[in-house]
């Protein structure tokens, strides 16, 4: 399994108290598919830019994806500008990709012969293999977790991790998912002033 899909997995698998915002969790998605891509050797980091290495195939086909759509000219793309080309949507991706897998299942509604309501994680080895990477606090994983809110605070005690060029794509998912809920705390401020507005109408 892969950093996204173990994450996903630990995002839906109870580990937190509270649902995980989409948008939030496809930003996040998109920076784990970069960890991955730097593990694979398939790029490397100058500074904030996302460097492409040689195009080979990756077993994996959403990361195998993800590099196929890396930027390939100079000056080449941000961390920053990944997270947010790459992110739209990909919660939806993942999910979909997961459920054609039979990661997931849905009920089939009671009367009617299709199925409903919201998507469950089957009893699987990747399952299985993401609680397991969970238990053990795999710093990655669980850096990438705290962005979403899920497992304990990241402070003094976060996860040590060696490779800069990792840290500088967690500090980058973490300033995304910040920008992200001040986005969204902006916009329900001002749909409150204007609904004020109508009222004092």
């Amino acid at each position: 399994m892969t950093t996204p899909r173990d994450l996903l997995i630990v995002s839906m698998d109870g580990a937190s108290g509270r649902p995980v915002e989409r948008g939030d969790l496809s930003l996040v998605l998109a920076g784990a598919e970069v960890i991955d891509l730097l593990g694979a050797q398939a790029l490397t980091l100058e500074d904030d830019r996302i460097v492409p290495g040689a195009r080979g195939t990756l077993p994996d086909r959403l990361l195998d994806e993800a590099a196929s759509v890396l930027v390939r000219e100079d000056p080449y793309e941000s961390v920053e500008d990944w997270l947010w080309r790459r992110g739209e949507g990909l919660s939806d991706v993942y999910l979909s990709t997961l459920e054609a897998e039979g990661q997931l299942t849905r009920r089939r509604h009671r009367w009617l012969p299709v199925r409903t309501g919201q998507a469950a994680l089957a009893d699987s080895p990747a399952r299985r293999d993401a609680a397991q990477r969970w238990a053990a606090g795999e710093p990655v994983l669980v850096s990438l977790a705290g962005a979403l809110g899920i497992g304990e605070p990241q402070g003094e005690d976060s996860p040590e991790i060696a490779d800069d060029s990792v840290v500088a794509v967690l500090a980058a998912v973490n300033d995304a998912v910040m920008e992200l809920e001040a986005v969204r705390q902006r916009r329900s401020i001002e749909g409150a002033a204007f609904d004020n507005v109508w009222r004092g109408l």
